[in-house]
């Protein structure tokens, strides 16, 4: 048998960090290529489920069964578009109107700024010219990306359904191609994985979708019951980019903002729309994400954060929303090969969830008190405690 050579720790270290940054760097330079491929693996793992019904229950061939799976979802996506597409007219209708809001909010602003700092409308609208000047140029260069990121989006919306379609149609052909990648004693091993990555992303999308639905709700009943216009649009819209951690909900609270004040003089349906959406948000982050979402992926804050600004600066907003179901991934495979596992433990979540109070169950964060026990292997002493209060003291 051939010696094997181990490297040292640096040589390790600088090996993966390495292989991390060509990853990211290729990544980043295909990421036309790469991210329409990843939301079809997403959709073709989660319409797994509707494919084996069309197959089993109603004995639809393996192709026509594929077929009618992306026919669902992208009838679901349409019915939505569709939707949207009826408030977006009628705000074309009101477009008069919300010139005409805007004027008068514009007008109050510059008494206030009257008041406040004495100046003149005639210095302030000076200044809006001068300010305005030089961004021609600057608008036209954004107009032009604008058309390319969107003729990008039609070319994506065209592949991401075929690539969902073929996932679909060979499957089995893959999963033959990576049990042929491993050894056959470790065919277990693949086994699982397959099994834990199809039940979390499947678990963490219908979560997801779950979670949207109710966002949506909410947020619409809200702003009806304020009297926002545009309620419905501005509900589903909420929901779309609830979709987007952290990052999502806060640009559709901006555009209800907006949205209230093109639509209204009354500056104090701004206030209405602040509450809605802190209410949602309270219900969201503190009974929907723990019941629904983050009960299907074990991933700390820290480590999502930090994959949704690396998402996000790798492939946009596609990247930011296939961040989380690719470290979900990530840990699974971590998980189960033991050189890995501490990889898996870091993008990992064992803090304490609740603690009971007065029979109420409220989020617990005193981790750093509970003790930490390292065991070492062939050694029959008692597991000492590590970094314990104590310990960190004395060291």
């Amino acid at each position: 048998m051939a010696n094997i050579t181990k490297l040292p720790f640096n040589a390790k270290l600088a090996y993966t960090l390495l292989c991390i940054s060509l990853l990211l760097g290729l990544t980043y330079v295909a990421q036309d290529i790469i991210m329409p491929v990843l939301l079809a693996l997403l959709f073709a793992i989660l319409l797994r489920p509707v494919a084996r019904f069309f197959r089993t229950k109603l004995k639809f061939p393996h192709v026509i069964a594929s077929m009618a799976s992306v026919a669902v979802m992208v009838l679901l996506i349409l019915g939505i578009f569709i939707l949207l597409s009826y408030q977006i007219a009628d705000i074309v209708n009101d477009w008069d109107k919300i010139k005409k809001n805007c004027s008068v909010h514009m007008a109050n602003l510059q008494d206030y700024v009257h008041d406040t700092f004495n100046l003149s409308k005639r210095e302030q609208n000076k200044m809006i010219d001068d300010a305005t000047k030089d961004s021609m140029e600057t608008g036209k260069s954004i107009v032009g990306s604008t058309l390319t990121s969107f003729s990008d989006m039609l070319l994506n919306l065209i592949l991401i359904p075929i690539y969902t379609f073929l996932f679909l149609l060979y499957r089995t052909h893959f999963l033959r191609f990576l049990a042929k990648l491993i050894p056959n004693d470790k065919r277990d091993v693949l086994e699982d994985i397959l099994v834990r990555i199809k039940v979390s992303v499947q678990s963490y999308i219908i979560g997801l979708m779950i979670e949207m639905v109710l966002v949506s709700v909410l947020t619409g009943a809200g702003y009806m019951i304020i009297g926002l216009e545009y309620a419905i649009m501005l509900g589903v819209l909420t929901g779309l980019l609830n979709l987007i951690p952290y990052i999502g909900i806060t640009i559709a609270g901006v555009l209800a903002v907006v949205a209230s004040i093109t639509t209204n003089t009354d500056f104090s349906l701004v206030i209405g729309v602040v509450v809605v959406n802190i209410v949602v948000q309270l219900i969201d982050n503190n009974l929907l994400v723990p019941l629904i979402v983050s009960s299907k992926v074990e991933i700390n804050a820290f480590i999502s954060i930090v994959g949704i600004i690396i998402g996000g600066a790798l492939g946009g907003i596609s990247g930011m929303f296939l961040a989380i179901p690719m470290i979900a991934i990530l840990k699974v495979i971590f998980d189960r090969i033991r050189p890995l596992e501490p990889w898996g433990y870091l993008f990992g979540d064992d803090l304490p969830k609740t603690y009971s109070w007065h029979r109420l169950r409220l989020p617990r964060y005193d981790h750093d008190t509970m003790e930490t026990t390292l065991e070492v292997s062939g050694d029959s002493k008692k597991a000492k405690p590590l970094f314990t209060e104590t310990t960190t003291q004395n060291q």
